[in-house]
């Protein structure tokens, strides 16, 4: 099963709007369904069924209160001269998704789980990801005029083990298990 665990985020008129103007910018660009829009705390990948038990476990010493993301900006990695992932940026709430990740990535780790992106981390909504250099001047302009906008805020009660299911019409994400904040 291809798992990953994250933070799902409500759907956001700001967000569905900047969806919108990213589709109008004619960029080739493979846009994130509102839906399935989340913050990843860990991409687990292909994991054996045997496994699945473990990851739960690991899930289950997380302790955390609820606590307020707020949305802003817009970014590409690697970079805006090479766009490849077009993403949202967290300004509230970075700290408290470093911790949950630090916990996760331990608590994984004890248990023989290595996450697939064990790189730093840096908390993002990704949006959409670039196939191809068409318009690529235009979508360049629409995350330029958008670094410092506000994208909405939301308060975070629930970590999420997501299985994701890869179809030709987009991923489907179904919720393994779910961990309530302790407030």
């Amino acid at each position: 099963m291809r798992l990953f665990i994250a933070i799902e985020i409500p759907q956001l008129q700001q967000i569905s709007d900047i969806l919108t103007k990213l589709k109008m910018t004619g960029a080739d660009i493979k846009l994130v369904e509102p839906e399935n829009i989340h913050i990843t705390l860990a991409f687990l990948g292909e994991v054996e069924n045997e496994k699945i038990d473990l990851i739960k476990d690991a899930m289950q010493i997380l302790k955390f209160k609820k606590f307020k993301i707020i949305l802003r900006g817009m970014g590409a990695f690697p970079n805006l001269s090479r766009p490849r992932v077009v993403w949202v940026g967290i300004a509230e709430g970075f700290t408290e998704l470093r911790n949950i990740r630090n916990i996760l990535i331990r608590e994984l780790g004890n248990r023989k789980i290595r996450p697939a992106d064990d790189k730093d981390f840096v908390p993002h909504i990704t949006l959409g990801r670039v196939r191809g250099p068409s318009n690529l001047a235009n979508l360049i302009d629409l995350i330029n005029s958008n670094t410092n906008e506000s994208f909405g805020d939301f308060i975070v009660d629930k970590v999420i083990l997501f299985k994701s299911t890869l179809t030709p019409k987009g991923p489907i994400y179904d919720e393994l298990l779910g961990v309530s904040a302790i407030d």
